[in-house]
């Protein structure tokens, strides 16, 4: 499998290990710092989080890609293959509508933010990496957005069952 291949399918997952591993370390080494030596720092508290933003707008398109955010899909059990990848296609574009428009307005504040030099208040490094979260979320779901237009489209076209990701229960 190619290296780009491996990105693609993995990006996220490797992704919230980073960060989730960067959290529970640091929150770690902060609980142990206050309850022993009864001392916290800020830079540690900013660590954890701007690491939980991150999670959660990597786990946000890592959602999109598996078809598990939440949804009622009771209807669509009744369905025959066509009509359901038509009602997919349909909540990928507005899904796909909204992202573009949170897209641009999310990248506006990093733009300020580096405009104005504004720093985080314990590492005191830009904001910039940190509010990079928001639009680096939102592109990652409207990169996710498109290839899920390519695979319901060909699910279409072929008559073949849409892709409806894992259920929670069954």
């Amino acid at each position: 499998m190619g290296f780009l291949k491996r990105i693609d399918r993995n990006a996220e997952r490797w992704l919230l290990l980073t960060f989730y591993t960067m959290l529970v370390i640091t929150m770690a080494i902060e609980v142990l710092r206050r309850e022993v030596f009864s001392y916290s720092s800020i830079w540690g508290e900013e660590i954890v989080r701007y690491s939980f933003i991150y999670l959660a707008w990597i786990g946000a398109a890592a959602a999109v890609k598996e078809r598990a955010h939440i949804r009622i899909d009771v209807a669509m059990h009744y369905l025959s293959p066509r009509p359901k990848a038509v009602l997919y296609i349909f909540g990928d574009l507005v899904m796909f509508f909204v992202a573009c428009i949170a897209l641009y307005w999310s990248y506006e504040t990093v733009h300020i933010s580096a405009k104005f030099g504004s720093v985080t208040d314990g590492l005191r490094i830009s904001k910039v990496w940190f509010l990079m979260a928001v639009p680096l979320g939102f592109a990652l779901i409207v990169w996710r957005l498109l290839q899920s237009f390519v695979r319901d489209f060909r699910s279409l076209r072929d008559g073949t069952p849409v892709y409806q990701g894992d259920t929670l229960f069954d």
